[in-house]
């Protein structure tokens, strides 16, 4: 095994529990395990096992990182140039992993005096949107999660890693790419609890993703100001992916900073307490709500989910 060192700079007054608390939501720890401030986390890149190891200290304003590289798989060696292009992606993924992609101030400005939003950020100030590793990821947990609730999608999320992904010599298990689910039959899905709806779409995506007709491969310098129609035509083109499973992978995996969120019950449910209301809104008024905020509707969202949560902030 070889381990390499990053350093990240975080903002002022960054929100520690926001990333502890996404990456922490398996109790079983498959493949993400938080320990105090610390968040380890087993991904495949380019074929590589690896575990990207982070340890926050807000206090210091630092995140001090290891990419420990457990094995190579199928790739052939880590050695240049796939060494460094693995490093880049490893970079890339921690930092939506932190939630750097997103700078929260923009929409706090934004609404600075909105009725409606300027109390929600004011509880949360500096709220981020944390992300997924890879686009594959987030696209691949958009699919399993939606339409079932959060323990059960869950759940499949776990067979799902245990099925594709591999495990590095830490332990933990690493989340596959797409050329790992895409060597799956549709009964290992089924045979777990998949849909088999659910199984089809995960397994169309992963054969079209690793077959090289259909390119995930992230644009993050568009995507902090740019549109991303071109990136929703590709993925809407794929069957049984549609406009709410698009617009979290652009939020979740892509970093987009206004994606409109109006099919997700959720931000819908927010919206109709936000409003005073005791219906939740429809789709068609949810995304005219919405229209307002753009072009910070992935904050928007942000804020509208954290809104349903008592906790503290």
């Amino acid at each position: 095994m070889t381990a390499e060192a990053l350093r990240i700079a975080l903002p002022p007054g960054y929100r520690v529990q926001d990333a502890l608390a996404f990456h922490g939501r398996d109790a079983q720890a498959l493949g993400e395990r938080v320990e105090g401030t610390r968040i380890r986390k087993g991904v495949l890149l380019d074929g590589v096992a690896l575990v990207l190891d982070v340890r926050i200290d807000a206090d210091a304003g630092v995140a001090e990182c290891l990419v420990d590289i457990g094995d190579t798989g199928d790739s052939g060696g880590a050695g240049a140039p796939a060494g460094a292009r693995v490093s880049a992606r490893a970079r890339e993924a921690i930092a939506g992993m932190l939630g750097l992609r997103i700078d929260p101030a923009a929409f706090a400005r934004f609404i600075a005096d909105d009725t409606l939003f300027a109390p929600l950020v004011a509880r949360r100030p500096g709220l981020r949107v944390i992300q997924a590793a890879t686009v594959f990821e987030a696209l691949t947990w958009a699919i399993i999660g939606q339409q079932i609730n959060l323990p059960f999608a869950i759940s499949l999320r776990r067979s799902f890693i245990e099925q594709a992904g591999r495990a590095h010599p830490s332990g933990l298990w690493c989340y596959p790419e797409a050329v790992d689910v895409a060597r799956l039959d549709i009964e290992q899905l089924t045979s777990r609890k998949f849909s088999r709806a659910k199984a089809e779409t995960l397994l169309r995506l992963a054969r079209l993703v690793a077959d090289g007709a259909l390119d995930l491969a992230p644009d993050l310098a568009h995507a902090a100001s740019g549109d991303p129609d071109a990136v929703s035509a590709r993925l809407l083109a794929v069957k049984g992916i549609g406009p709410w499973t698009v617009n979290y992978a652009l939020l979740r995996g892509y970093g987009y900073p206004d994606c409109s969120l109006h099919g997700d019950v959720a931000v819908r449910s927010a919206i109709g307490r936000l409003l005073g209301s005791q219906t939740r809104p429809s789709i068609a008024e949810a995304e005219a709500f919405l229209q307002a905020y753009r072009p910070h509707r992935t904050m928007a969202a942000a804020y509208l989910w954290a809104s349903l949560d008592t906790s503290a902030a």
